[in-house]
């Protein structure tokens, strides 16, 4: 009997405040928020790095926190996605590969590039950035060498010699919108890069067209972004969904407002790890 393909399920960011005394037992300090996330998921959606670089200690103190069967994706810089609009990308992009990412090591799965709902990227800029992007740990390291002045030597790791060097890197694109959307698909089916399925409670078009070897879903509310659960119903839909693709999954519930996300990703590895027990 075949081993299907596997799912992670996770979830986007997990420092909020408003989750202590719910998710987060009183006792769990902030410090040790990810500690508790990894004891519960196997898998987290870094979300900070969209916002500003981190430092390369901060990704290794992620590192140290989580089990080793643990894996973070990793969400690209705002910095190239939405306010160069991947123009003339290499430098910002091996900033970012260098301001510790790489860091995370045998950890790091996929990385998430969250394109702009307006005044997204031309197809042009996408298809030579997606050219740019590394698809090894080795080439990324490489690539990191290549950064930028803004990176003292306090604040660049590039990892030594690694025998990890040939470990595969994945990356992911999510759209905010349809516009151009054949030519978006074939760019990235030609680069082997995953198309997210997004849900943004009818805020922007969810998408579903295969592009790569893998799949990756982000789920961000289905009736209000952000904010509320999701049902038994549409978590048994989603599970249905996923199976069908048969692929390496990963999926990111990022409906955090009312604090949902980890209990329905908790309930989605749930169902998924039911509908392939043996029977």
């Amino acid at each position: 009997m075949s081993v299907p393909p596997p799912i992670h399920v996770g979830i986007s960011g997990w420092s909020y405040a408003r989750w202590h005394g719910d998710f987060y037992p009183d006792e769990v300090s902030q410090r040790d928020e990810l500690a508790y996330v990894a004891s519960r998921l196997g898998t987290v959606e870094v979300n900070a790095s969209f916002y500003r670089l981190q430092r390369p200690s901060t990704y290794e103190r992620w590192y140290g926190s989580t089990p080793e069967a643990f894996r973070f994706a990793v969400k690209g810089s705002r910095y190239l996605t939405h306010q160069r609009r991947l123009n003339e990308a290499e430098v910002p992009l091996a900033t970012f590969l260098a301001s510790g990412v790489l860091a995370l090591r045998d950890k790091l799965g996929p990385f998430l590039w969250q394109l702009p709902a307006a005044g997204a990227p031309t197809p042009e800029r996408l298809d030579a950035f997606c050219a740019l992007l590394p698809r090894t740990y080795g080439a990324a390291a490489a690539l990191a060498a290549l950064h930028g002045p803004q990176l003292t030597p306090d604040r660049a790791w590039l990892p030594p010699a690694d025998p990890g060097a040939e470990r595969p890197l994945a990356h992911a694109v999510e759209i905010r919108s349809d516009e151009a959307l054949d030519e978006v698909t074939e760019i990235l089916r030609r680069h082997g890069i995953a198309l997210v399925v997004s849900d943004g409670a009818g805020t922007w078009p969810m998408i579903e067209r295969a592009t790569a070897d893998l799949a990756y879903v982000r789920l961000h509310g289905h009736t209000v972004l952000y904010h509320g659960g999701y049902s038994d119903h549409r978590l048994r839909r989603w599970a249905e969904r996923i199976r069908a693709w048969d692929v390496e999954t990963w999926v990111y519930f990022d409906n955090d407002a009312d604090g949902r996300a980890p209990y329905d990703a908790e309930r989605l590895a749930r169902r998924l790890r039911r509908s392939v027990a043996p029977q």
